[in-house]
Protein backbone atom coordinates (compact mmCIF):
# COMPACT_ATOMS: atom_id res chain seq x y z
CA UNK A 1 0.00 0.00 0.00
CA UNK A 2 1.61 3.28 -1.24
CA UNK A 3 1.97 5.79 1.70
CA UNK A 4 -0.72 8.74 2.43
CA UNK A 5 -0.48 12.22 0.88
CA UNK A 6 0.19 14.78 3.43
CA UNK A 7 -0.38 18.74 2.67
CA UNK A 8 3.34 20.54 3.28
CA UNK A 9 2.21 23.48 4.46
CA UNK A 10 -1.58 25.48 4.17
CA UNK A 11 -0.29 26.92 0.43
CA UNK A 12 0.35 24.46 -2.31
CA UNK A 13 2.06 25.44 -5.59
CA UNK A 14 0.50 24.05 -8.86
CA UNK A 15 3.43 22.04 -9.30
CA UNK A 16 3.10 20.39 -5.95
CA UNK A 17 0.08 19.28 -7.01
CA UNK A 18 0.81 18.14 -10.40
CA UNK A 19 2.98 15.85 -9.32
CA UNK A 20 0.65 14.17 -6.89
CA UNK A 21 -2.57 13.69 -8.83
CA UNK A 22 -2.38 10.35 -8.79
CA UNK A 23 -2.45 9.97 -4.53
CA UNK A 24 -4.60 7.62 -4.07
CA UNK A 25 -6.27 9.62 -1.27
CA UNK A 26 -6.16 12.97 -2.78
CA UNK A 27 -9.10 15.11 -3.06
CA UNK A 28 -9.32 18.39 -5.58
CA UNK A 29 -11.78 21.09 -4.17
CA UNK A 30 -13.28 23.54 -6.64
CA UNK A 31 -14.59 26.29 -3.82
CA UNK A 32 -15.51 29.24 -6.47
CA UNK A 33 -17.88 31.82 -5.57
CA UNK A 34 -19.02 34.83 -7.27
CA UNK A 35 -17.56 38.15 -6.24
CA UNK A 36 -20.49 40.16 -4.71
CA UNK A 37 -19.04 43.24 -5.81
CA UNK A 38 -17.76 42.08 -9.67
CA UNK A 39 -20.85 41.28 -12.24
CA UNK A 40 -21.13 38.39 -13.65
CA UNK A 41 -18.83 37.15 -16.08
CA UNK A 42 -19.98 36.27 -19.72
CA UNK A 43 -22.21 33.44 -20.36
CA UNK A 44 -19.65 32.35 -23.44
CA UNK A 45 -16.47 32.01 -20.96
CA UNK A 46 -17.45 27.99 -20.44
CA UNK A 47 -16.83 27.02 -16.70
CA UNK A 48 -13.72 24.49 -16.72
CA UNK A 49 -12.08 22.57 -13.51
CA UNK A 50 -8.67 20.87 -12.70
CA UNK A 51 -9.47 17.33 -13.60
CA UNK A 52 -11.22 15.36 -11.13
CA UNK A 53 -12.30 18.24 -9.06
CA UNK A 54 -15.04 18.16 -6.40
CA UNK A 55 -17.62 21.07 -5.72
CA UNK A 56 -17.72 22.43 -2.49
CA UNK A 57 -20.87 24.51 -2.96
CA UNK A 58 -20.69 27.60 -0.24
CA UNK A 59 -23.35 29.44 -0.85
CA UNK A 60 -25.59 25.97 -1.38
CA UNK A 61 -24.64 23.33 0.72
CA UNK A 62 -21.73 24.43 2.82
CA UNK A 63 -23.72 27.03 4.57
CA UNK A 64 -26.42 27.76 7.30
CA UNK A 65 -29.75 27.84 5.11
CA UNK A 66 -31.63 28.82 8.12
CA UNK A 67 -29.45 31.24 8.76
CA UNK A 68 -29.89 35.27 8.83
CA UNK A 69 -26.71 36.48 7.12
CA UNK A 70 -25.23 35.15 3.76
CA UNK A 71 -22.10 31.70 4.46
CA UNK A 72 -23.06 31.52 7.83
CA UNK A 73 -20.75 28.40 9.04
CA UNK A 74 -22.54 24.65 9.48
CA UNK A 75 -22.99 23.05 12.73
CA UNK A 76 -20.37 20.40 12.28
CA UNK A 77 -22.90 17.35 12.57
CA UNK A 78 -24.29 19.25 8.96
CA UNK A 79 -20.54 19.83 7.85
CA UNK A 80 -19.73 16.28 8.53
CA UNK A 81 -22.65 14.67 6.08
CA UNK A 82 -22.20 17.09 3.17
CA UNK A 83 -18.44 16.34 3.28
CA UNK A 84 -19.12 12.58 3.49
CA UNK A 85 -21.49 13.08 0.33
CA UNK A 86 -18.53 14.40 -1.42
CA UNK A 87 -16.82 11.29 -1.04
CA UNK A 88 -13.90 12.56 1.59
CA UNK A 89 -12.64 10.48 4.10
CA UNK A 90 -10.86 10.81 7.22
CA UNK A 91 -7.37 10.19 5.86
CA UNK A 92 -8.30 12.44 2.33
CA UNK A 93 -5.66 14.83 1.43
CA UNK A 94 -7.56 17.70 0.11
CA UNK A 95 -6.25 20.70 -1.95
CA UNK A 96 -8.68 23.79 -2.43
CA UNK A 97 -9.09 26.00 -4.99
CA UNK A 98 -11.30 29.09 -6.73
CA UNK A 99 -11.32 30.39 -10.34
CA UNK A 100 -10.49 33.83 -9.44
CA UNK A 101 -6.77 33.12 -7.97
CA UNK A 102 -7.05 33.22 -4.49
CA UNK A 103 -10.61 34.51 -3.10
CA UNK A 104 -13.20 31.82 -1.65
CA UNK A 105 -10.86 29.12 -1.26
CA UNK A 106 -9.21 30.18 1.64
CA UNK A 107 -13.02 29.75 3.40
CA UNK A 108 -13.09 26.63 2.60
CA UNK A 109 -9.89 25.55 4.26
CA UNK A 110 -10.03 27.40 7.29
CA UNK A 111 -13.93 25.72 7.66
CA UNK A 112 -12.35 22.32 7.18
CA UNK A 113 -9.70 23.63 9.73
CA UNK A 114 -12.22 24.84 12.26
CA UNK A 115 -13.93 21.33 12.10
CA UNK A 116 -10.51 19.70 13.26
CA UNK A 117 -9.16 18.93 9.56
CA UNK A 118 -5.50 19.63 8.88
CA UNK A 119 -4.61 17.76 5.80
CA UNK A 120 -6.06 20.50 3.67
CA UNK A 121 -3.82 23.55 1.51
CA UNK A 122 -4.62 26.10 -0.71
CA UNK A 123 -3.51 26.17 -4.18
CA UNK A 124 -1.53 29.09 -4.76
CA UNK A 125 -3.15 31.11 -7.69
CA UNK A 126 -5.74 28.62 -7.87
CA UNK A 127 -7.63 27.67 -11.86
CA UNK A 128 -5.70 30.20 -13.47
CA UNK A 129 -2.82 29.61 -12.25
CA UNK A 130 -2.95 26.22 -12.94
CA UNK A 131 -3.71 27.26 -16.39
CA UNK A 132 -0.59 28.95 -16.52
CA UNK A 133 1.84 26.23 -15.94
CA UNK A 134 -0.31 24.34 -19.23
CA UNK A 135 -1.59 21.54 -17.39
CA UNK A 136 -4.83 20.14 -18.47
CA UNK A 137 -8.40 20.98 -17.37
CA UNK A 138 -11.53 19.46 -18.41
CA UNK A 139 -15.71 20.31 -18.37
CA UNK A 140 -17.36 20.09 -15.10
CA UNK A 141 -19.53 16.51 -14.73
CA UNK A 142 -21.97 15.90 -11.78
CA UNK A 143 -21.31 12.72 -10.51
CA UNK A 144 -22.45 10.49 -6.77
CA UNK A 145 -19.33 9.61 -4.98
CA UNK A 146 -19.18 6.98 -2.87
CA UNK A 147 -20.19 8.13 1.02
CA UNK A 148 -17.03 9.05 2.83
CA UNK A 149 -16.06 8.63 6.50
CA UNK A 150 -14.92 12.26 7.37
CA UNK A 151 -15.82 12.84 10.83
CA UNK A 152 -15.99 16.80 12.22
CA UNK A 153 -15.18 18.21 15.42
CA UNK A 154 -15.64 21.95 16.10
CA UNK A 155 -13.05 24.38 17.20
CA UNK A 156 -15.45 27.19 18.30
CA UNK A 157 -12.39 29.19 18.82
CA UNK A 158 -11.56 29.64 15.24
CA UNK A 159 -15.06 31.54 15.03
CA UNK A 160 -16.18 34.19 17.14
CA UNK A 161 -20.10 35.87 17.11
CA UNK A 162 -20.95 39.62 17.44
CA UNK A 163 -20.90 39.73 21.51
CA UNK A 164 -17.46 38.48 20.78
CA UNK A 165 -16.14 41.42 18.75
CA UNK A 166 -18.13 43.81 20.52
CA UNK A 167 -16.05 42.79 23.75
CA UNK A 168 -13.28 42.99 22.03
CA UNK A 169 -13.24 46.82 20.39
CA UNK A 170 -11.37 47.76 23.46
CA UNK A 171 -9.32 45.52 24.56
CA UNK A 172 -5.46 46.25 23.59
CA UNK A 173 -4.73 42.19 23.04
CA UNK A 174 -7.04 41.63 20.41
CA UNK A 175 -7.08 43.65 16.95
CA UNK A 176 -9.79 43.63 14.39
CA UNK A 177 -8.78 43.52 10.62
CA UNK A 178 -11.40 44.56 8.08
CA UNK A 179 -10.98 42.48 4.64
CA UNK A 180 -12.97 44.63 2.49
CA UNK A 181 -11.67 47.88 0.34
CA UNK A 182 -10.89 50.89 1.84
CA UNK A 183 -13.81 52.91 0.36
CA UNK A 184 -16.55 50.79 2.10
CA UNK A 185 -13.96 50.26 5.15
CA UNK A 186 -14.82 54.48 5.57
CA UNK A 187 -18.24 54.23 4.15
CA UNK A 188 -17.07 56.53 0.81
CA UNK A 189 -18.64 53.07 -1.30
CA UNK A 190 -21.73 52.03 -1.24
CA UNK A 191 -22.46 48.55 0.42
CA UNK A 192 -23.65 45.85 -2.01
CA UNK A 193 -26.05 44.85 -0.09
CA UNK A 194 -29.34 46.30 0.66
CA UNK A 195 -30.11 47.43 4.42
CA UNK A 196 -26.22 47.24 5.54
CA UNK A 197 -25.17 50.56 6.83
CA UNK A 198 -21.32 51.97 5.56
CA UNK A 199 -18.38 52.14 8.11
CA UNK A 200 -16.84 50.11 10.13
CA UNK A 201 -16.08 48.32 13.64
CA UNK A 202 -15.22 51.22 16.04
CA UNK A 203 -10.83 50.66 16.22
CA UNK A 204 -10.72 47.98 13.88
CA UNK A 205 -8.35 48.91 10.83
CA UNK A 206 -8.80 48.20 7.03
CA UNK A 207 -6.49 45.80 5.54
CA UNK A 208 -7.90 45.02 2.40
CA UNK A 209 -7.24 41.20 0.79
CA UNK A 210 -5.70 42.51 -2.22
CA UNK A 211 -2.89 43.67 -0.10
CA UNK A 212 -1.96 39.81 0.29
CA UNK A 213 -1.78 39.03 -2.85
CA UNK A 214 0.62 39.44 -6.21
CA UNK A 215 -0.89 39.16 -9.69
CA UNK A 216 0.16 35.18 -9.41
CA UNK A 217 -1.22 34.57 -5.87
CA UNK A 218 -0.24 35.59 -2.25
CA UNK A 219 2.65 37.48 -2.08
CA UNK A 220 6.04 35.28 -0.77
CA UNK A 221 5.91 34.89 2.78
CA UNK A 222 8.75 37.61 3.67
CA UNK A 223 6.55 40.09 1.87
CA UNK A 224 3.51 39.01 3.92
CA UNK A 225 5.05 38.79 7.19
CA UNK A 226 6.53 42.88 6.76
CA UNK A 227 3.07 43.78 5.77
CA UNK A 228 1.79 41.60 9.34
CA UNK A 229 4.59 42.84 11.21
CA UNK A 230 3.66 46.97 9.79
CA UNK A 231 -0.13 46.07 10.60
CA UNK A 232 -0.07 44.17 14.48
CA UNK A 233 3.14 45.37 16.10
CA UNK A 234 1.51 44.28 19.43
CA UNK A 235 -1.78 42.15 19.38
CA UNK A 236 -2.15 38.72 20.49
CA UNK A 237 -5.13 37.95 18.86
CA UNK A 238 -5.75 39.32 15.17
CA UNK A 239 -10.09 38.63 14.71
CA UNK A 240 -10.30 38.86 10.55
CA UNK A 241 -14.00 40.30 9.07
CA UNK A 242 -15.29 41.28 5.94
CA UNK A 243 -18.11 41.44 4.27
CA UNK A 244 -19.91 37.69 4.60
CA UNK A 245 -16.51 36.23 6.26
CA UNK A 246 -14.77 34.70 3.04
CA UNK A 247 -12.49 37.49 2.33
CA UNK A 248 -11.31 37.34 5.70
CA UNK A 249 -10.23 33.78 5.00
CA UNK A 250 -7.62 35.24 2.40
CA UNK A 251 -6.10 37.31 5.60
CA UNK A 252 -6.12 34.17 8.35
CA UNK A 253 -4.16 32.23 5.24
CA UNK A 254 -1.86 35.10 4.69
CA UNK A 255 -1.23 35.42 8.54
CA UNK A 256 -0.83 31.33 8.98
CA UNK A 257 1.59 31.77 5.88
CA UNK A 258 3.28 34.16 7.27
CA UNK A 259 3.95 32.37 10.66
CA UNK A 260 0.99 33.82 12.68
CA UNK A 261 -1.56 31.43 15.34
CA UNK A 262 -4.18 32.89 17.34
CA UNK A 263 -6.45 34.04 14.58
CA UNK A 264 -10.47 34.33 14.53
CA UNK A 265 -12.71 34.68 11.76
CA UNK A 266 -15.95 36.94 12.76
CA UNK A 267 -18.36 34.71 10.41
CA UNK A 268 -21.22 37.16 10.48
CA UNK A 269 -18.72 40.44 9.56
CA UNK A 270 -19.95 43.26 8.25
CA UNK A 271 -23.47 42.19 6.77
CA UNK A 272 -24.52 40.98 10.19
CA UNK A 273 -22.47 44.03 12.13
CA UNK A 274 -24.24 46.79 9.81
CA UNK A 275 -27.57 45.53 9.39
CA UNK A 276 -27.74 45.63 13.58
CA UNK A 277 -28.67 49.35 14.53
CA UNK A 278 -27.92 49.28 18.06
CA UNK A 279 -24.27 48.32 17.29
CA UNK A 280 -21.86 50.83 17.39
CA UNK A 281 -19.96 52.22 13.79
CA UNK A 282 -17.19 54.66 12.58
CA UNK A 283 -16.63 56.28 9.47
Amino acid sequence: MSELLKIPSSLVSAHWLHTHMNASNLIVLDATLPKVTVKKIHEDQAKKQIPNARFFDIKNVFSDEKGQFPNTMLSSNDFEKQVQNLGINKDSCIVVYDDHGIYSSPRTWWSFKAMGFQNIGVLDGGLPGWKSEGFEVEDPDEKIYSQGNFEATSLKKMFVDKKAVLRSIYDSNKLLLDARSTGRFYGTAKEPREGVRSGHIPNSKSFPYAEVLSSEGLKSKEELQILYEGINPNSNEMIFSCGTGITACVLALAADVSGYSGMTIYDGSWTEWGSILDLPIEK
